[in-house]
């Protein structure tokens, strides 16, 4: 009985036999990282090209200089016709027919000679005022305190100039058309070339004061302009 019977199975043979019964487990495969895609960089943002505007050209300082160097010239050229009007004519004495020569001279004059001095201190102020115009143009920190001080000298000037060129041109209405009243008779039908040397010069000098007007103008606008608001 003994030998007929089997020995039963040790428990290393149950646990082999349980193992290889059961299935094989098959392990799920890494989940796949995701590939990183590379992000594009964003655009730049759009720089709009802005147009840098250049400050405005100031030309009141250069029409100063100019109106300034036309004065000194019309000055000069005013003095210049007035002192040379210089005519000698054959004039009647008293005792006719006898004729002497006579000549006509702007220093015959008290106002002819007021006026060739005013028109020679235009000039001088013409040169001095147009050297600081163009220091105050190479300088813009100077054209205020400069223009406030040329502004006074300018209309002082102009009353010099103006009051002048009225005068002289009283004593040439009187040599061109004479005075009945007071029996002044006219000297231009005899000294014609006198005559119209000192029109030339008073037209001239007319037109200085004109120059005077506009420079006056100009300088007040410019002050006004510094104002701040």
């Amino acid at each position: 009985m003994a030998s007929s019977e089997k020995a039963a199975p040790g428990p290393e043979k149950i646990e082999a036999a349980v193992t290889a019964t059961e299935p094989e487990k098959i392990e799920p495969p890494p989940p796949a990282k995701p590939t990183l895609v590379p992000e594009e960089p964003p655009p730049p943002p759009e720089t709009k090209a802005v147009a840098t505007e250049s400050p405005p050209i100031n030309y009141f300082p250069i029409i100063d200089v100019v109106l300034r160097v036309l004065l000194f010239a019309s000055a000069v050229v005013s003095v210049i016709v007035a002192v040379t009007s210089k005519q000698t004519e054959l004039v009647a004495i008293p005792f006719p027919p006898f004729r002497a020569p006579v000549p006509a001279k702007f220093n015959h004059s008290p106002a002819l000679i007021y006026f060739v001095a005013a028109l020679s201190v235009a000039g001088l102020y013409g040169i001095i005022s147009t050297l600081l115009s163009v220091y105050a143009l190479l300088k813009p920190d100077w054209s205020t305190r400069l223009l406030s001080h040329l502004v006074i000298f300018d209309v002082l000037l102009l009353g010099i100039v103006a009051s002048a060129t009225g005068a002289a041109g009283g004593v040439a209405y009187v040599g061109l058309k004479g005075n009945s009243h007071v029996g002044w008779r006219k000297v231009c039908d005899t000294y014609d070339v006198f005559c119209k040397h000192l029109a030339s010069s008073l037209a001239i000098s007319l037109f200085a004061s004109v120059l005077l007007v506009l420079l006056v103008l100009l300088s007040i606008y410019s002050l006004s302009k510094k104002i701040p608001k």
